[in-house]
């Protein structure tokens, strides 16, 4: 297992050296002086020189890449133009929130998925079957914007029960974990339901069965985890996914975030707080990619690392 661990690790510092290139050649990609598009287009020759000297932007560019490369190394993912911060400080202050609100939704997500995903199994081909899997076909068509304008059409301006994007704390929290929630869930229930129905079919369910077992005993130690690796798969991809920032969601809720500081970025062309939001956001990725890989041994022992490295 430890082999396992050291070669995710290293495969996953070759994809955040990868993410590091493209978010360094980003301010390269943009048509146009990016310079003048920064300042507006009533910037002087001299501040345009100076800002062009002080990105660095005046040198070759493996050099402006090798001086990128080891600032970030260090920390340093440059100053922002807008603020004058530096941009990990920026970044940091606002990851807690994104960090809440990923929680949050992902917490709602696996309790009803896992909750909508058993009944379907377990009333298979019923009324309650066809309810489950309508809801989790619902919830993946609807998009998540205006999923999120109806809640608080509903409850926030109709019902008046939730606060319309004043604050951060638990009443702020409800309506957009609910939003995520529901939108992760389909995909959870979905899993759930199909791995369940294959599951509970098994000879040893119907071992313990005769045996005279909890049929509570037997879905979550003997069925349930049988079936969690590939929705713990899902699971950590939409972790990764919402601790990368929920761009939209969190533009609709004015939650400050990772999404709204990237949107921010981007409209004030705050091109060195882009960069590093983007290689930021990248390592999350990266980093809890691994992490649900290694965790396959802790859920099952009976996952071979090693050859699941091989393949």
């Amino acid at each position: 297992m430890g082999q396992f661990i050291v070669g995710r690790i290293l495969s996953g510092i070759v994809v955040i050296f990868g993410i590091s290139i493209l978010s360094f050649l980003l301010i390269h990609f943009i048509p146009g002086d990016p310079v003048r598009i920064m300042l507006g287009q009533n910037a002087t020759p001299d501040q345009i020189e100076r800002l062009t000297v002080y990105l660095g932007l005046d040198q070759p560019l493996l050099v402006q890449y090798g001086h990128y490369i080891s600032n970030v190394l260090q920390g340093d993912l440059g100053t922002s133009l807008k603020t004058g911060q530096p941009v990990l400080t920026e970044i940091l202050d606002r990851f807690p929130q994104t960090v809440k609100l990923a929680a949050a939704g992902i917490s709602f997500a696996i309790v009803i998925g896992f909750t909508v995903g058993t009944l379907a199994a377990k009333f298979k081909d019923t009324f309650i079957d066809r309810m489950a899997m309508g809801f989790a076909m619902l919830g993946v068509s609807i998009p998540g914007f205006w999923l999120a304008i109806l809640l608080i059409m509903v409850f926030s301006v109709k019902l008046g029960w939730f606060p319309i994007a004043e604050g951060t704390g638990l009443r702020d929290l409800v309506l957009p974990s609910i939003t995520l929630g529901v939108l992760a869930s389909t995909i959870i229930s979905r899993l759930t339901r199909n791995g369940m129905v294959e599951v509970l079919s098994k000879d040893y369910i119907r071992t313990a069965r005769a045996k005279g077992l909890d049929e509570r005993v037997i879905i979550v130690r003997h069925a349930l985890r049988n079936v969690l690796l590939p929705i713990v798969t899902v699971i950590g991809l939409q972790i990764a996914g919402l601790l990368g920032g929920t761009v939209i969601l969190e533009q609709v809720f004015n939650w400050p975030g990772l999404g709204t500081l990237a949107i921010g970025a981007i409209s004030s062309r705050d091109f060195p707080l882009i960069q590093g939001t983007v290689l930021f956001m990248g390592i999350v990725y990266v980093s809890i990619n691994i992490l649900v890989d290694i965790s396959y041994g802790m859920i099952d022992p009976r996952v071979d690392l090693s050859m699941k490295e091989e393949s």
